[in-house]
């Protein structure tokens, strides 16, 4: 037992100045890089149905299903792959695997604007699954590059980038098609992939371990890969399961929110201008509060940050079943993405400290699998419990699920 601590404490020093050396560097081109690739995901969200109907559907229930077939297709494909990545990553470096997902997102971007019929659009979006994972990928770089004492601020920044691009890129898909077209826009997307690409191959610097190193940790244990070679599973269990609540919070309310805000609102033209700013005031505020979280948690500790952020998430989902204006819900929805910024980076940070540097990647990659889990989840469980229940339901029954979050991860802190 006293051999992998003293290993650790013979390799940490260089592994940390190794980091320190480039970590800001790869920090920025990590955020850029997942900024792109997370808009060139997000922006055929509002010209989607135009785009499915261009390629020959016409009957509308069939362009609502392929355009939802579609969007989900790329998440699913990435959800299925991203523990595969996470442990190429761990064998061969995070810097390959970043020049993978930019390359093969800029290729299959491209791919989609020349799409001849939906079958080649829903199977172009699954291979960008498949071949993405650049914003996964630069949080796996980020947690294991990143001093110790840094890495929670580190990883609330990169989460801001990822939830701006989820903001931005809706925005940028409804500006630039009545603009270029949307064939052009898919390519304008491939392109700003392209030149995260080369910012990747070029800018970003890995400090790699020794082999040495690896050698000392013992025959056995170092052989270990994958689940075996976590000591202790329960924070790495919980950390799973946090994510995959965070993103099903955050995603039960979409196919409710247009609905849920025509109740509120008594003008009809005002319906979808309203809809959009609850959607996007969730993403608003965990963009301004992630890296500040992060650095909280730096202080304080990663766990008692995330215990806060979902006590206080369940209380805020209370009131907003019970809003009677569409403002009310927009400052609700801001306060809990204010609540919520601090969860992803936290998540990764109590990942990177509770297991083996060797397979960091791997179970990183797990942690998305499970958020990605959630965001195809979250919508599927919030239609039909608001179809069938109600939708004040969607919001109360979730609040129990981020209580009990909150409670589980104590229990499993506390342990």
């Amino acid at each position: 037992m006293t051999q992998p601590t003293t290993t650790a404490t013979t390799t940490a020093p260089s592994a940390e100045q190794g980091a320190n050396l480039h970590w800001q560097r790869n920090l920025a081109v990590c955020m850029f890089g997942s900024f792109t690739t997370i808009i060139a995901m997000t922006l055929l969200l509002p010209f989607l149905p135009l785009y499915v109907e261009q390629l020959g559907v016409k009957d509308h229930a069939a362009i609502v299903q392929w355009s939802g077939a579609a969007y989900g297709a790329t998440f699913l494909s990435a959800a299925l792959v991203a523990p595969l990545w996470g442990r190429l990553a761990d064998r061969y470096g995070r810097k390959p695997m970043l020049i993978r997902a930019s390359l093969g997102m800029a290729v299959a971007m491209a791919l989609i604007g020349v799409a001849g019929n939906v079958w080649q659009l829903v199977g172009l979006r699954l291979l960008a699954g498949l071949l993405g994972g650049y914003a996964s990928g630069s949080m796996v770089l980020v947690a294991t590059q990143t001093p110790k004492d840094r890495t929670g601020w580190a990883l609330g920044t990169m989460s801001s980038a990822i939830m701006a691009g989820n903001l931005v890129g809706p925005l940028v898909g409804g500006a630039l098609p009545p603009l270029i077209g949307i064939r052009n826009t898919f390519f304008a997307a491939g392109a700003i992939i392209f030149v995260a690409f080369l910012a990747t191959a070029f800018l970003i610097r890995e400090e790699r371990k020794a082999p040495v190193a690896r050698k000392q940790d013992g025959g056995s244990a170092a052989e270990q890969t994958g689940w075996a070679a976590v000591p202790d599973k329960r924070p790495l269990v919980a950390m799973l399961f946090t994510g995959m609540l965070l993103m099903l919070a955050n995603m039960s309310i979409e196919p409710i929110i247009t609905v849920y805000v025509a109740t509120l609102v008594e003008d009809p033209n005002r319906v979808t201008m309203m809809a959009g700013l609850v959607m996007s005031a969730a993403a608003l505020g965990s963009i301004l509060s992630a890296s500040r979280l992060g650095k909280l948690a730096d202080r304080v500790g990663h766990w008692n940050v995330i215990v806060g952020c979902l006590a206080v998430s369940a209380l805020l989902l209370v009131p907003q079943a019970f809003v009677s204006s569409g403002w009310q819900l927009v400052v609700l929805r801001f306060l809990m993405g204010l609540s919520l910024g601090g969860l992803l980076p936290c998540i990764a940070s109590v990942i990177r400290h509770n297991v083996p540097e060797r397979v960091a990647g791997n179970m990183l990659g797990y942690s998305t699998s499970a958020q990605y889990t959630g965001q195809v989840a979250g919508p599927l469980l919030g239609g039909f419990v608001g179809g069938h229940i109600g939708m004040r339901a969607v919001f109360l029954g979730t609040c129990v699920l981020m209580a009990a979050g909150a409670a589980w991860n104590w229990l499993v802190k506390r342990r």
